[in-house]
């Protein structure tokens, strides 16, 4: 009988201890890592050439700021941008110029107000449209696989922003127009009122918006089908705008899709509802018919957005692609400024016929471009983070909304201390990474890092395109060393492409240097000298050029998790 008890008692012990040192384990599984310091610096060959006075540089917005939409409101204009499924989304700039750009805050960033959860890459928040009536800023915008099209509204653009409010009606691209009788009207790509004939056969479609009440009202009205002419079976007539000038109504829509045959169209009537008919002289912007393959060529160009600047003429922002070589950008889709001029007939150009997008132009009223604040959008730059502020800064962004508090920022400590979980990089979720923008095609990433103290966890900097498009570049402990390594993943492939294993290392440095079409990888243990782990990787995997990357740019930046 005392035998048993004893067995027992030992049993107890046994299964105390083991129970502590789990409880341990997960706690040291999961303390969390530091990162010291993040730099970004980027170089472009075309823009290396001072910028001449009373000119500025396109893009206006570079790296991934794709399906610009603009409005003005007295003096100031606010531009915002599609993100998908990246949070905070729908980034809101101001300018009082055009020209130099502030970002002053999100439109969506609470997680409470868009659940992302288990969407994809490419999916997410589409097109969003700002406008401003009576003292109130609305933002329509689409979250596809969610609710749809909603509205929020804001007395300041900068914030708060109100919770989404989902409207009655189908498609993506919405946007508003208010017309000087007071009415409203929201107009949005759909699918036509007749089966779609091809694939790619969309709609224009109008509705009133009863904007006091947030709700649609009044019959829905087919403007266009399928494009500008329906017997050559035009595609993905989407993003449209409508505007008021010398009594005519003008509808503009991108048409062709958003690669290589983008372009801008215009139509018009006398009445807000219709008909409206297209310009004999459409389209008014796109490259097409121009070659992507040479020196500074600009491609994609479409899905613009028009309002007359602080020179008293029109200007249009839309996205456009800087292809390196063969239709690859890390960049994706920018945003970029032209001037408008409008024909003896009252007809808007924003480009003519085979002419190609300038990087240079001149200034609305021949304004200078400033440094500092607005220096990191678009040119040359250096940008860094020693994590001394209270916040994150708007540069970085994650992946979906979070569902608990996984980074701390110690200015105290001059740190950012991220918290490793079981999500990686390739789940629908949200990882605990932060990515900014990549904003050229030759850059350098470096990331100072404490390494880990515990095994089972990973740390290091990621280089992000999509969930099936990325490499991590980590550190880990390993039977009392450090192994430092590679993984790419392309597509269903992952793989450790090469690993050094690494002894009395407490700080690492890692480095991204990419030229274009690859990228080296080297590292600097406790301060000491810089060496090479993979000298020339493929860069082209982070490309809006590989699946599912169509609609979005890189980001790179800190990461954690829990290895599987």
């Amino acid at each position: 009988m005392k035998t048993i008890h004893l067995k027992r008692f030992v049993l107890l012990i046994v299964c105390l201890v083991m129970t502590a040192s789990v409880q341990a384990q997960t706690k040291d599984v999961t303390a969390p890592v530091a990162f010291k310091r993040f730099e970004y610096v980027g170089q472009d060959v075309t823009t290396q050439s001072p910028l001449p006075m009373g000119q500025y540089r396109n893009p206006i917005l570079a790296g991934f700021h794709p399906d610009p939409s603009l409005c003005r409101v007295g003096q100031d204009y606010y531009l915002i941008n599609s993100t998908f499924e990246y949070f905070p989304g729908l980034p809101i700039f101001h300018s009082t110029d055009l020209v130099n750009w502030k970002q002053i805050g999100h439109v969506i960033d609470r997680p409470e107000q868009l659940d992302y959860r288990g969407d994809r890459m490419s999916r997410g928040l589409y097109a969003p449209a700002i406008t401003y009536h009576d003292g109130l800023f609305y933002v329509i915008c689409t979250m596809v696989e969610g609710p749809g099209n909603f509205v929020v509204t804001a007395q300041d653009p900068a914030g708060l922003w109100s919770d989404p409010t989902p409207l009655s009606f189908g498609g993506i691209d919405p946007s508003i127009f208010f017309d000087n009788d007071g009415r409203a009207w929201i107009v949005n790509n759909d699918a036509p009122e007749v089966p779609p004939q091809y694939n790619g056969h969309r709609a224009i479609w109008i509705q009133e918006f009863d904007y006091t009440n947030k709700r649609m009202m009044g019959p829905r009205t087919q403007l266009v089908n399928g494009g500008i002419d329906i017997s050559t079976q035009p595609v993905w007539i989407e993003g449209p705008h409508l505007y008021k000038r010398k009594g005519w109504y003008y509808l503009c829509c991108a048409e062709g899709g958003t690669g290589n045959q983008h372009s801008q169209v215009i139509l018009r009537s006398k009445k807000v509802e219709g008909p409206y008919v297209p310009w004999d002289g459409n389209p008014i912007l796109t490259q097409r018919d121009l070659s992507g393959h040479v020196p500074g060529a600009v491609t994609c160009t479409g899905h613009a957005d028009l309002e007359i600047g602080p020179d008293g003429n029109w200007w249009a922002v839309f996205l456009a692609v800087r292809p390196y070589a063969d239709g690859h950008s890390p960049m994706g889709r920018e945003t970029f400024l032209l001037p408008v001029t409008w024909t003896e007939d009252d007809w808007p150009v924003i480009l003519p016929a085979g002419q190609r997008v300038p990087w240079v132009e001149r200034s609305p009223n021949g304004v200078e471009t400033q440094s500092s604040e607005t220096s990191r959008f678009n040119g040359n730059f250096v940008w860094c983070d020693d994590f001394q502020q209270q916040d994150l800064s708007m540069e970085w962004l994650m992946l979906r909304e979070p569902q608990e508090t996984w980074w701390h920022l110690d200015p105290s400590a001059g740190q950012l201390e991220l918290t490793p979980r079981a999500v990686k990089l390739t789940d629908a979720a949200n990882p605990s990474y932060l990515g900014r923008r990549v904003r050229h095609s030759t850059y350098t990433a470096t990331l100072t890092l404490e390494v880990p103290r515990n095994e089972g966890v990973s740390a290091g900097l990621a280089l992000f395109m999509t969930e099936g498009y990325h490499y991590f570049y980590a550190v880990a402990r390993k039977d009392n060393h450090v192994c430092l390594y590679l993984e790419c993943v392309k597509g269903r492939d992952i793989n450790r492409i090469a690993e050094v294993i690494l002894s009395s290392v407490d700080l690492i440095d890692l480095r991204i240097e990419t030229d274009r079409d690859t990228g080296a990888f080297q590292y600097r243990s406790n301060g000491g000298q810089w060496e090479v782990l993979v000298e020339s990787a493929d860069a082209t995997l982070i490309s809006f050029s590989v699946p599912d990357g169509l609609f979005l740019g890189a980001t790179v930046g800190p990461h954690v998790r829990i290895d599987p």
